[in-house]
């Protein structure tokens, strides 16, 4: 019988929370929690629950959860040394989560044994027999962590068999395979786990289910994973966005689509596998880490084209320059503008705004001549669309102003005061009424933004709605020292869409403002179009 289903498992929450910076709240575990199990991730392992109090916590929490797809996992080791496994108090913590499966991890190198654990060969076998004995008596279904297997199988395969083979005969429903430190190579993970399975389990059989753990040591686990796969492992773990200790784990947003899309195999439901960039993004904002645009399947770079030859074959046939339609993962395509677009690439961006234009129309020409002297200057709107659109919105006449800024100034003092270093004041006219504004802010970004605000409100209150998502600068000419141009970046956001904007300038406070006021701009704008359809 040919292999057709892989499990998803996701470690997220344990081995991601491993990684640099990453600290989740219990809140954060269970929304995230949600976003996989609606995904159709099949088992989430969750965290240690001897190892802290907050994880205690989430276990009594996420067991009120009415989960669809995905079972809970509480993970921990094998007993400790040398006492029964009963009496063992992290076995006892692991069983007070009360989920239906656990993970448990024991050593299958014997360098790992002998010289960290500092046991010998054979307690270690009977380690991992007597904790699977015992939480199979419990009732529980048990994954295997055979830590360190690949390294383990390389220096020893006897023994590193050994481990398995203990496992296995204690009840363990899984065993997998641990690419521990992430340095072993796609042939050899095959090969090995090949063996592995021919001895232990297939699909043929009703033996133990082989599963697959690789770290990205050295940017490969998501190639090992799949190299396993092919192999004959029918479980597959990993974490979001590859986040985890040192250079990450396995990347599961590109192991599913890879699995599935590419190899026909069922990891998650089908209809869902579109809503697998929205998770990818949704737990990259919830760990508090910057989302990766050159993601594959999933960034915002994944289906972008800038160059002109390509974007002219995309707009013809996408499969010239892409290898899946970006809706099947819940991506889209950017046609993106530069000057390096060419005419025909431009021609379908400005056609969306004015479809009456040509190729060789004088507007389509004077907007490419802009867009390259803008471009000379340091502006880059393949990363600030929405400044592109009012810029065409201008240069066609298409844009009524909504104010004009008559001046602003700027004042910072130190040592602040409650925190508040920076004041603003500013003086702007709407349709002929003139309106003036201070405020205080932390920094003088953002006072100038609090005061724009004010003095605007009273105009239109819609643009209380929005919030600044994120702020980016770049200094363009780093031999220019404290005179270089910068340009900033600023995304915004009112929880319906989001967008972004750009300025620059020799001044930062000046190069601010202009992304600013486009941010501001593009939004009443925005609000105009829905109000005259």
């Amino acid at each position: 019988m040919q292999q057709t289903k892989v499990t998803a498992y996701d470690s997220t929450l344990r081995d991601g929370a491993q990684a640099q910076g990453v600290s989740f709240t219990v809140e954060d575990k269970l929304k995230i929690v949600k976003e996989l199990d609606a995904l159709g991730i099949g088992y989430i392992e969750a965290g240690n629950p001897g190892s802290n109090p907050k994880d205690l916590e989430f276990f009594k929490r996420v067991s009120e959860l009415q989960l669809q797809n995905a079972k809970i996992i509480a993970f921990g080791s094998t007993r400790r040394i040398g006492i029964k496994a009963a009496d063992d108090k992290n076995l006892r913590s692991l069983l007070s989560a009360n989920t239906q499966a656990v993970a448990i991890f024991g050593k299958s190198w014997d360098y790992q044994v002998t010289d960290i654990l500092r046991t010998t060969l054979e307690e270690n076998l009977a380690m991992i027999a007597d904790t699977i004995a015992y939480l199979k008596q419990q009732g529980k279904e048990v994954v295997f962590d055979a830590e360190h297997f690949y390294d383990g199988y390389k220096a020893n395969a006897q023994y590193a068999l050994a481990t398995l083979q203990a496992a296995a005969d204690a009840g363990a429903d899984v065993l997998a395979l641990c690419d521990t430190n992430g340095g072993t190579f796609p042939n050899e993970i095959f090969e090995i786990t090949q063996k592995v399975v021919a001895q232990f389990g297939s699909v043929q059989s009703s033996g133990v289910q082989i599963g697959i753990h690789c770290h990205n040591d050295c940017d490969m686990a998501v190639a090992n994973s799949v190299a396993a796969v092919q192999a004959g492992a029918t479980q597959v773990q990993g974490t979001m966005n590859g986040i985890g200790e040192r250079c990450g784990n396995a990347n599961l947003v590109s192991i599913i689509p890879n699995l599935q899309l590419k190899l026909g195999l069922n990891c998650i439901p089908s209809e869902n596998i579109t809503s697998l960039t929205h998770v990818a993004r949704f737990v990259s904002e919830v760990a508090n880490m910057p989302f990766n645009d050159k993601a594959p399947y999933v960034g915002d770079d994944a289906f972008s084209h800038k160059g002109g030859m390509h974007i002219d074959a995309v707009n013809k046939n996408p499969i010239s320059y892409e290898h899946i339609n970006p809706e099947q993962v819940g991506n889209i395509r950017h046609i993106l503008v530069s000057e390096v677009a060419g005419r025909g690439a431009l021609l379908n961006k400005l056609q969306q705004i004015e479809p009456s234009l040509t190729k060789d129309s004088p507007d389509t020409i004077r907007v490419l001549e802009q867009l390259k002297a803008l471009e000379h200057e340091g502006y880059q709107f393949e990363g600030a669309e929405s400044s592109f659109d009012l810029l065409v919105h201008k240069l066609l006449g298409k844009f009524v102003p909504f104010f004009s800024l008559k001046q602003y100034n700027v004042s910072i003092f130190e040592p602040s005061a409650d925190g508040l270093n920076s004041s603003a004041t500013i003086h702007v006219n709407v349709n002929g009424r003139d309106a003036n504004a201070t405020a205080q802010g932390d920094g003088p970004v953002n006072a100038l933004d609090k005061a724009m605000r004010k003095a605007l409100e009273q105009f239109y209150p819609a643009i209380n709605e929005i919030k600044l998502v994120d702020y980016k600068v770049r200094v363009l000419d780093s031999s220019q020292a404290t005179a270089a141009k910068v340009r900033v970046i600023i995304e915004s956001t009112d929880q319906q869409q989001s967008w972004t904007t750009i300025g620059v300038s020799t001044d930062i406070i000046e190069a601010s403002w202009l992304a600013l006021k486009d941010a501001v701009e593009y939004k009443l704008m925005y609000i105009q179009s829905l109000q005259k359809t």
